[in-house]
């Protein structure tokens, strides 16, 4: 990984270096010393380069994934709170996708329930709860997220690292939007993740913060903070009910949530 910090600064540079090696599929490194994040902020303002960066390449925002909002995903990654990133609208796939293996460095899956916006979560409803975010969900959804990881020794990862690289979202899959969700006790549904016909990881909603709802607050908040609040239209990513799995070529998988439906993703 090289760099030119002292020519562009240290968040630009930092974004150009992750942008260059996701389009070129390197493995994740920490970044050099003198571009690493030094806390939280400097993480995030990376991430809203490297999201700019995406976006000036014609991939437009479409929302957000909360991440490491279950014991078991923290669990995984070492990190003991939840964090976000953006989803670009050409990653995001409606019902059953099909992709190939080649175009990531280590795929991995996630079951989780999405939510699309109805209205804005700007700064004047904040700071926002369970129950005054709910108002803004026009629909709910089973959804598989696709991450990739892009072979990071975990020994080396820490949460500014994580959030710098976008929070390894690479897209999502969407299952059919589900307006009545209000019939549903959505800490209480269960959900399941199936790869070629067998169930391999099993949760509720509950497992989510309590519930799916506190990880967009979560996020609602966050963003506020962040001067970049959630708008009317967008999808959030509330967390992954299972610990993440990897797949390869000719993997089949599937995200179940009871109520909601299903989303499928086939690896080529």
């Amino acid at each position: 990984m090289t760099t030119t910090a002292s020519a562009e600064g240290p968040i630009e540079a930092a974004a150009r270096a992750l942008y260059r090696d996701h389009l070129e599929r390197q493995k994740l490194e920490p970044l050099p010393d003198e571009i690493r994040p030094r806390d939280t902020a400097q993480a995030y303002a990376i991430q809203d380069r490297l999201q700019a960066l995406y976006a000036e390449a014609g991939h437009a925002l479409a929302g957000w994934k909360v991440a490491l909002t279950t014991p078991v995903m923290q669990a995984l990654v070492g990190i003991d709170h939840p964090l976000e990133g953006g989803i670009f609208a050409d990653r995001v796939y409606v019902g059953q996708a099909r992709r190939k293996a080649a175009d990531y460095v280590n795929i991995g899956v996630e079951s989780e329930i999405a939510v699309r916006l109805g209205r804005d979560l700007g700064a004047d409803g904040a700071p926002y709860d369970r129950n005054s975010v709910a108002d803004a969900v026009e629909a709910c959804m089973a959804a598989i997220e696709i991450v990739d990881d892009r072979g990071i020794d975990y020994k080396r990862l820490d949460a500014e690292l994580l959030i710098a690289d976008n929070a390894f979202n690479f897209g999502c899959v969407l299952g059919p939007p589900v307006s009545d969700w209000r019939r549903l006790d959505l800490a209480a549904i269960a959900g399941r993740m199936v790869i070629n016909g067998e169930t391999v990881g099993e949760g509720t909603g509950s497992a989510v913060m309590g519930h799916p709802f506190e990880a967009l607050a979560f996020l609602a908040n966050s963003l506020v903070r962040r001067g970049r609040p959630l708008a009317a239209g967008q999808i959030v990513m509330t967390g992954s009910i299972v610990a993440t799995k990897w797949l390869k070529a000719g993997d089949e998988m599937a995200t179940v949530i009871d109520g909601l439906g299903e989303a499928r993703l086939s690896l080529l």
